[in-house]
């Protein structure tokens, strides 16, 4: 090597000993966890399998024969659930975020779009989804002012009415919580009060409650289900076709594992975009 070329860095023996002890902690601490997870577990087992009714809650409720059969028609309801997923959580983000818009506008002119956004917020909030399902999927038909439509639809269309107040809340403490130099300063670029929502305030409010956002998200998912009471066959509805037939639970334990199934990582992806935006925040703090 020359004598201008630069030296290799060398890491220190204390480091090295740091790196090991670091690497030992790690692998103790997982150690720990499985076998007390796996200690607890079989504790919990031995318990329920002992207990006098074992026999006929597991007949009852973990029926494999039966759990088989159901598991085809419960999937494809859950298909509907999905759809009506999806149409409402477009629905959720636009009208949510009109009402935020609406109850974040400033000046007496807006009084009268700030009262009839916060009336809205404030009853939709206070109502039950069951019973704004049953109001929206069986009094709206009734006018005769629209043409038939399935239950699915009127389902999704309570889900978004509900879920739209609970969004705008989120999303104007999201709006508020922008500094008001950020909107100065906007302004004073030449940008109206309009793109100031849309390029300056929105896009940073939004990101601050994202985890909040997504756990709404979450929640409307399991909500979604109760579309059923409309007589949508959805999982939960196929699910209780095949428990009037077969006088067993087990296909209301197959509909649960598959939310389950969906909901699960969309909970992981919160925490990871919580947790992801957390650290960015603290970079260069001190924790």
């Amino acid at each position: 090597m020359t004598d201008g070329a630069p030296q290799a860095h060398q890491v220190s023996e204390l480091e090295l000993e740091r790196r090991h002890y670091r690497s030992n902690a790690s692998r103790r601490s997982i150690l720990i966890a499985v076998t007390s997870t796996v200690a607890f577990v079989a504790v919990v087992w031995v318990v329920l399998v002992n207990t006098p009714g074992w026999e006929d809650v597991k007949y009852t409720f973990f029926n494999w024969e039966i759990g088989k059969d159901a598991f085809p028609s419960i999937l494809e309801g859950l298909w509907l659930n999905i759809r009506a997923l999806f149409f409402a959580a477009i629905g959720v983000a636009v009208f949510g975020t009109l009402l935020a818009v609406l109850r974040s506008l400033r000046g007496p002119v807006w009084f009268p779009l700030r009262a009839l956004a916060t009336i809205y917020v404030d009853m939709f909030r206070g109502v039950p989804v069951l019973i704004v399902l049953f109001l929206v999927g069986f009094g709206i038909p009734a006018l005769d002012i629209f043409p038939r439509m399935d239950a699915a639809v009127w389902g999704t269309i309570s889900i978004t009415l509900c879920y739209s107040a609970y969004v705008a809340e989120v999303l104007r403490a999201g709006i508020e919580s922008v500094h008001s130099s950020q909107r100065i300063a906007a302004r004073s670029l030449g940008l109206s009060h309009g793109k100031t929502l849309r390029m300056v305030v929105i896009p940073q409010g939004v990101r601050r409650v994202i985890p909040a956002l997504m756990n709404d998200f979450v929640s409307m998912q399991k909500d979604v289900g109760l579309i059923s009471v409309l007589g949508a066959v959805d999982a939960i509805r196929a699910a209780q076709i095949e428990v009037a037939a077969t006088y067993n639970f087990t296909p209301y334990v197959i509909a649960a594992l598959l939310f389950i199934v969906i909901s699960v990582p969309l909970t992981r992806l919160t925490d990871y975009v919580a947790a992801r935006m957390n650290s960015r925040e603290q970079i260069g703090g001190v924790v």
